[in-house]
């Protein structure tokens, strides 16, 4: 790329000449004002902005014109316009007051005021209006089989759909961690406490026996366990439930199983069991079989100590 220097300089030059005149006629313009001045022309004040009134125009008969060339004649089903007094109010009649219909006694200060009586004349429009609706045939209830018109596309509404069902899920996992952190947690603690209670009760076994063993006690109530425990008079309301007779369990089995008779006493001498004695048999009550076999039998005699010793240093 080649630069030209020669038109370079000149638009250098016409640049310092512009400014120059502007420079001049500046100068000029302020001797001008100055020579003004000194002459009396110009003087502090005579230059002042004057605000003229606002002419207010109040055509009553042009807006008169105007209002005429708005209203129709129209019926009321095309205007569906309702102009009420404000329903009457509960709590003023409950506590036996006037009612309040002036819109002068509304505080347009008090927002509570304001807004009930809002809410109480639309409430009296709708009394109102429900009734002209059904006269004329206007159905004031959307049928059920009424679908409207979305805004958006079927496929945006399916990409919401999904994003949402996809938080819900996502809620719902991090709802179930949570119970499964609460259960860990809860569990751990019943683990550790029924640990403990059982060193604990394997710690006062280990004393009880200890105790039985040096001869401190001769009781092994210890032994019982949780036998022991339902023995209680805490757990057992009174001796009179358990004369009742077996329980629920108990009456099952014996429905099953059968019932297997009395076990305590069965071998305790009767008066006929003391005086039959026709199953006795001497050779087995004495074992020896009577003089016979006494002289023929074995006998097994021990060895002395001498022969014993020789016996185990043999071996």
């Amino acid at each position: 790329m080649i630069i030209d220097s020669s038109a370079m300089e000149s638009a250098e030059e016409e640049s310092l000449l512009g400014q120059e005149s502007e420079d001049e006629n500046s100068e000029l313009s302020d001797n001008e004002l100055q020579e003004a001045f000194a002459k009396g022309l110009l003087k502090p004040g005579m230059n002042v902005l004057v605000d003229e009134p606002k002419k207010f125009v109040n055509n009553v008969e042009g807006l008169k014109q105007c209002l005429a060339d708005l209203r129709k004649d129209l019926p009321w089903v095309e205007r569906l316009d309702m102009t009420n007094l404000p329903a009457e109010d509960v709590i003023f009649k409950v506590e036996g007051k006037p009612p309040n219909v002036n819109n002068a006694d509304v505080n347009a200060d008090d927002d509570f005021q304001r807004e009930m009586f809002f809410y109480r004349q639309a409430q009296a429009t709708v009394l109102d209006a429900l009734p002209l609706l059904n006269k004329h045939g206007i159905s004031t209830k959307r049928p059920d089989d009424y679908f409207a018109e979305m805004a958006k596309s079927d496929q945006q509404m399916q990409k919401i759909r999904k994003k949402l069902m996809s938080k819900q899920v996502m809620l719902e996992k991090s709802e179930k961690a949570k119970k499964l952190r609460d259960q860990r947690k809860f569990g751990k603690k019943v683990q550790v406490e029924v640990i403990q209670k059982r060193q604990k009760e394997k710690k006062a076994m280990m004393t009880a026996v200890k105790k039985y063993q040096k001869g401190m006690t001769d009781k092994l109530d210890f032994l019982d366990g949780d036998q022991k425990k339902a023995k209680e008079p805490s757990q057992v309301p009174n001796k009179a439930g358990n004369k009742k007779g077996p329980n629920a369990k108990r009456k099952y089995k014996d429905q099953r199983f059968g019932f297997g008779g009395k076990k305590s006493g069965k071998k305790w001498n009767t008066k006929e069991s003391h005086n039959d004695v026709s199953s006795f048999r001497a050779k087995v009550a004495n074992a020896k079989g009577g003089k016979k076999g006494a002289k023929g039998g074995k006998q097994n005699k021990r060895p002395g100590k001498s022969v014993r010793k020789k016996i185990k240093s043999r071996s």
